[in-house]
């Protein structure tokens, strides 16, 4: 048998990843609107794979 397909990583929630872009340096409430930002522009490819991504608000 070939080798076998490496399967996605788990996206590790938005908390992490907000709390990752604010030890960057940005404020909790600055970390919160760009992790937001990022979310709404997301790839359709990005949001088939993760469907969290969808339950994100628009301003």
């Amino acid at each position: 048998m070939g080798q076998l397909a490496k399967a996605a990583a788990k996206h590790p929630g938005f908390a992490a990843v907000e709390n990752k872009i604010e030890r960057e340096g940005y404020s909790k409430k600055a970390a919160g609107a760009i992790l937001a930002s990022k979310t709404r522009n997301a790839s359709a490819a990005a949001k088939r794979s993760n469907p969290a991504l969808k339950k994100v608000k628009g301003k």
